[in-house]
């Protein structure tokens, strides 16, 4: 993790707990936070956390300290710090000044152990460290089922018992919601697509995309790593007869499709790695690039309608593209890159019109064929595109060949002395498609280069 010019032993902090500690908050911490972060990271916020209680004595102290306190070096504190901070139990506000760097440290309450566990997110990464056995165990202990009541209830209502000015007053209800400041801090998604999707099959997207399960929508699409098509299909199988979602049929529908889609990987909670440093200006880099690795590493990057986009000056992707290219990755189950790569490959090959038939045709195939990066499916293309070239070849050798058998002179029709020109002509055009493609991935470099600026 590169650390370099972001903090240093001298630098200061403070410490601020935002909200109120659960009763149990050391539990949580101990069985259920620790073994997503490490002892380090627990070790730094219990720290941190009874550092407050000297701040009137000592209202800034130095990072110096922490080093003494925790017996760890600096880059170990940093990197526990960012893994505090990406859980949602922290969050770190920078002040400089002239004289000082001092680092605002407000701590975030961690979940009791009954609310982590109806935590979708952290809850599935749990279980995926310490497995089945051990989180059924903390499961059981944590999150105990209420004792079976007998008889009826005749609990008084407020309404039977206390009057207001204002009795037509009914506030707002916020049942079985989590803060929102707690729990891993994640992008937000646009549920547009999604809202399209239930829209178009008649179902009332309105009870489905509910906030909590948006929530838990965008913690399982970031889990696994799964694309649009992929959380579609976990939610349209998780509908009850009511049209709810059913979250325990969610996850693990969400589940099973990684399992199945990506079975040499597993879920862990790792720390990112930094990008090695290296002396060289962005600009050289891109320099070093080949003009293909450029292009495959824009097509790796941006979404299909994004590259729709900026095939087309900067202008709004059709609608009729977009149902097309939904439709497709839906069906077939191609992942971005892979679209995108389709899209560039059919443009090339249809003057820049966009074939739904002819995207549908390819798309089958290279399903099949299980491509999952850009860098596969333009390899892919380019020996597909090479074989019919030699089989087209092939053909016609065996037919000169054939023709040579012969002792007497052949009259050769008109047609053939047609096609024969007209195979010239072929060859001379491979050659003509090469510098064709070549100036093409030229010309999107450089659409991507000015749309980017803009």
């Amino acid at each position: 993790m590169n650390f370099i010019g972001k903090i240093l032993p001298v630098d200061g902090y403070t410490v601020v707990l935002h909200g109120n500690l659960p009763v149990d908050y050391s539990k949580s911490l101990t069985h259920l936070y620790q073994p997503l972060l490490g002892i380090k990271a627990v070790m730094l916020y219990q720290t941190l956390l009874h550092e407050m209680d000297f701040q009137k004595e000592v209202p800034i102290q130095t990072h110096h300290t922490l080093m003494n306190y925790l017996n760890i070096s600096l880059v170990e504190i940093y990197e526990a710090r960012l893994k505090l901070e990406g859980i949602g139990l922290l969050k770190t506000f920078e002040e400089k000044s002239t004289e000082e760097t001092v680092f605002h440290y407000v701590l975030q309450s961690p979940f009791s152990p009954y609310d982590f566990f109806r935590d979708a997110m952290l809850s599935q990464l749990l279980y995926h460290h310490i497995g089945e056995d051990k989180y059924s165990l903390l499961n059981s202990h944590f999150v105990r089922q209420p004792e079976q009541l007998y008889g009826s209830n005749i609990t008084a209502s407020f309404g039977d018992v206390f009057d207001t000015i204002h009795s037509d007053f009914m506030p707002k209800q916020n049942v079985n919601r989590l803060p929102e400041s707690n729990g891993p801090q994640l992008e937000t998604i646009d549920f547009s697509w999604m809202e399209h999707v239930l829209k178009s099959r008649m179902i009332p997207y309105k009870r489905v995309l509910t906030t909590e399960n948006k929530r838990i929508i965008n913690q399982m699409m970031q889990l696994y790593g799964l694309a649009e098509y992929e959380v579609e299909k976990c939610v349209l199988w998780a509908l009850t007869d009511e049209n709810k979602l059913d979250i325990a049929e969610f996850k693990e529908a969400c589940h099973d499709i990684f399992k199945t889609s990506r079975k040499e990987a597993s879920v862990q909670l790792v720390t990112k790695q930094s990008e090695p440093i290296v002396d060289i200006k962005q600009a050289d880099l891109k320099k070093a690039m080949s003009k293909e690795e450029q292009l495959i590493h824009e097509l790796e990057t941006i979404s299909p309608k994004q590259l729709l986009e900026d095939l087309s000056s900067g202008n709004h992707a059709s609608e009729q593209d977009l149902k097309a290219i939904r439709e497709i990755m839906t069906t077939q189950g191609l992942p971005s890159p892979v679209m995108n790569v389709l899209i560039h490959y059919v443009l090339l090959q249809t003057n820049m019109k966009l074939s739904k038939a002819y995207l549908e045709k390819i798309a089958s195939h290279w399903s099949r064929a299980n491509l999952q990066t850009a860098r596969e499916a333009m390899v892919f293309a380019k020996k597909e595109k090479e074989q019919y070239r030699i089989a087209t070849e092939k053909k016609q050798q065996n037919y000169r060949n054939y023709k040579q058998q012969g002792n007497r002179k052949e009259v050769v029709p008109e047609w053939f002395k047609e096609r024969k020109n007209n195979t010239n002509e072929t060859k001379k055009g491979s050659t003509i498609d090469l510098e064709r493609e070549k100036e093409e991935i030229s010309s999107l470099l450089k659409q991507y280069s000015n749309n980017s600026k803009k």
